[in-house]
């Protein structure tokens, strides 16, 4: 007689949506293409975004219009959580980052409280080649 083996599946529950005043909104933009990633005050993520994940490809992506489209979508989906505070911290050297500034200041609902530049400077760099062999 062979056992039945009983199957017990753990379903996942259903959070509830939770209300968040204030939020984070990190933004890196690079050559290729623009991430956009919105946090709570502690840092968890909210929702995210890139132009890759919008459709764009290729040289498309890394185009100020894509990263326009990107911010703005990223803000769509955390409409109903209630975000009405955000600071903002820019990272990176891309076309994406004017653009971005733009589409938030445009935005009415949302107050921006700070703007940071965080992109990473080297202070020394590598250590150099040797010199070259006579």
């Amino acid at each position: 007689m062979a056992r039945e083996k009983k199957t017990t599946r753990k379903t996942k529950k259903q959070e509830a949506p939770r209300l968040v005043s204030e939020g984070r909104i990190y933004v890196t933009a690079t050559f290729n293409n623009t991430i956009v990633t919105i946090t709570d005050d502690k840092g968890k993520p909210l929702a995210w975004t890139s132009c890759g994940r919008l459709g764009f490809k290729g040289t498309r992506k890394s185009t100020p219009y894509a990263a326009t489209t990107t911010v703005e979508a990223a803000i769509e989906e955390v409409k109903n959580l209630g975000i009405k505070k955000v600071k903002v911290y820019i990272k990176g050297p891309g076309p994406g980052r004017d653009a971005v500034l733009k589409v938030l200041g445009a935005k009415k609902e949302i107050d921006i409280l700070s703007i940071s530049d965080v992109t990473p400077i080297p202070h020394n760099g590598p250590r150099p080649p040797k010199r070259r062999r006579a």
